[in-house]
């Protein structure tokens, strides 16, 4: 099958590694082996061999294809050494994603799932974590444990041998197979560079933070209650809460027994609608959960971590909640901060989900409510609950619910959901739905087309050939769901490769948006390279329609604020420089 693949060499590679102090630190090589696989040539380094070369030891030009399962690893451990990537990289990780996503896999995702998808034989899970135990230890190592751990490597480089066959039959069935795997892989090189990077932190207020935290969370909670006396010492009081709603004039969603509905969800929707919420939230939940120190922080100050690639069944990154900086609650972004003399941008594609369904459905009342800045507004005012020329500043409650009514539209809310989520009686829910669909008729004939192709053919793939395999488990929402979410994830992995490749330092890709970074002279005009490369990328997913972006800007010596957890920041900082003052412990 390799006769399909035009590259003259195929190169497979698999490097081991360790963090550099501590996770969270960049990563060490300890060694590489790498097998041409034409040829059959075996090239196997120790990491002295690798520190001492400029240069991978093989061509990495447009003649050849780099082959690694996860290749974001890999290219992190080149960025390590000072070496460039390769021009081309076909990630079996990635791959084997697309060939299996929406079905069940008795041995998941990682090396070993996949060669028992296919049938092959591979090392024991046991072994497999016995050496990487071993080479986490950091060493140093004996020489026959240097020559085991050689060999460890380059059996994962004999299975990507016995992989890439079986792989490239089975994909060689969709059409355009190849350049969408080298798509994939463009953005893998972008992934290596963004973990290389990280993102950084004020690392001083950090480990305060961390030190302190059992005892700042009960100060916290305190501090909540009083202006909130809904808890009893730590125990939330669920009466003392339905009063203050009452008090305070709020419709809160309950459950079908008529509680209060009071899960992560509700409150997270809450929030959105009344922002001083924030902190009952953040005491009542947040707070208890949360282990600061799960945080990975490397030894020069940077949050590094897996950025969960193709994590969700769309294909979005779904990193570890609890190990990078986007991952825990609002508040701790405020940790984000660049360092002297650097800025950050966070640059956000404006309400992307509403321009690909716009632009995919052919609505024109859809494309043009985008085009014309506000699609939020704009059905309010097709819906007669705005007129023409509203603002978010003369309707801003109203532009919230709308908002609520076309986001929740495009993964099948249905009345019930809606009237909860914005406070409303369900007979306005559903007045509020049938306006959306009356509004915007071509755009709910697609929906239907979408779910009736979803269900006779058992699949939908985005613009660049992400797969999702649907059988009769597959619930009607997830596939309405998924051409929105999916090519806005195809989006911004364009976006990241092409930012990369033009020189960009791209930090993270957050669900929609990337955190970048640049000198302070240089900001300005990097933020405004980075807004036309994602604008180009969403021409390039939308056969030309325009995305628009926003970028929120963090200058030296500032740190970063999400709105959502000003509050909660400014609160945790009172206690900490109470306690640096006063010498005593919060509660």
């Amino acid at each position: 099958m390799l006769d399909q693949i035009p590259h003259k060499a195929i190169w497979a590679v698999d490097f081991e590694f360790h963090p550099e102090g501590n996770p969270g630190g960049k990563q060490v090589p300890v060694c590489m082996v790498a097998k041409e696989l034409r040829s059959g040539q075996v090239i196997r380094l120790w990491q002295d061999e690798l520190k001492a070369m400029r240069q991978p030891p093989f061509d990495m030009g447009s003649n050849t294809l780099y082959v690694a399962y996860l290749a974001s690893a890999e290219l992190h451990c080149h960025l390590s050494l000072g070496w460039p990537l390769p021009a081309h990289v076909f990630d079996g990780f990635t791959e084997f994603r697309t060939l299996t996503n929406g079905l069940s896999l008795v041995r998941g995702r990682g090396l070993l799932g996949a060669l028992s998808w296919f049938g092959l034989d591979s090392i024991a899970a046991q072994e497999k974590t016995e050496w990487r135990d071993l080479i986490l230890s950091t060493g140093p190592w004996s020489v026959e444990e240097q020559r085991g751990i050689l060999d460890y490597c380059q059996s994962d480089v004999e299975a990507l041998d016995q992989l890439l066959p079986r792989m490239v039959h089975a994909l060689s069935k969709r059409p355009h197979w190849l350049s969408h795997a080298l798509l994939r892989g463009r953005y893998m090189r972008a992934v290596a560079a963004m973990e290389y990077r990280g993102t950084p932190i004020d690392t001083e207020t950090y480990h305060r933070l961390v030190e302190q935290w059992d005892s700042l969370k009960v100060g916290l909670i305190a501090q909540v209650s009083q202006e909130f006396p809904i808890f009893v010492g730590t125990t939330f009081k669920m009466d003392r809460f339905e009063a203050l709603l009452r008090e305070r004039n709020v419709a809160w969603p309950r459950t079908e027994s008529g509680r209060l509905a009071l899960d992560e969800e509700t409150f997270r929707q809450q929030v959105r609608i009344h922002p001083w919420l924030a902190p009952i939230r953040e005491a009542r939940d947040n707070l208890s959960k949360l282990r600061l120190s799960s945080l990975h922080v490397g030894p020069d100050g940077r949050n590094r971590t897996l950025l969960g690639v193709l994590g969700s069944k769309t294909g979005r990154n779904q990193p570890s909640n609890a190990r990078f900086i986007f991952g825990p609650s609002a508040w701790i972004r405020s940790l984000i901060q660049p360092e002297p003399g650097m800025g950050l941008a966070y640059v956000d594609f404006s309400s992307q989900e509403v321009a690909i369904a716009a632009k995919l459905s052919g609505d024109s009342g859809m494309m043009e409510g985008y085009t014309n800045g506000d699609p939020y507004l704009d059905f309010a005012v097709r819906a007669g609950m705005a007129p023409v020329g509203a603002t978010k500043a003369t309707h801003g409650i109203v532009r919230d619910q709308c908002k609520a009514v076309v986001l929740g539209t495009q993964y099948g809310m249905r009345e019930r959901t809606l009237s909860n989520r914005i406070g409303i009686l369900p007979f306005r829910g559903r007045q509020l739905l049938r306006a959306h669909q009356e509004a915007y008729p071509q755009y709910w004939q697609w929906v239907e087309g979408i779910t009736n192709f979803a269900t006779i053919n058992g699949y939908l793939d985005t613009v660049f050939g992400w797969h999702f395999q649907i059988d009769g488990e597959t619930r009607p929402t997830t596939i309405q769901n998924f051409p929105c979410q999916a090519n806005g994830a195809e989006m911004l992995r364009l976006a990241c490769a092409m930012a990369y490749e033009e020189g960009i330092s791209i930090c993270a890709p957050v669900h929609d948006a990337i955190l970048m970074e640049a000198p302070l002279e240089v900001l300005d005009q990097e933020i405004a390279r980075l807004q036309e490369i994602m604008t180009e990328a969403g021409r390039i997913v939308l056969d030309g329609f325009p995305v628009r972006t926003d970028a929120d800007v963090v200058r030296s010596p500032d740190r970063y604020m999400d709105k959502r957890g000003v509050a909660m920041w400014e609160m945790v900082n009172h206690l900490l420089d109470s306690q640096s003052i006063h010498g005593v412990q919060c509660g």
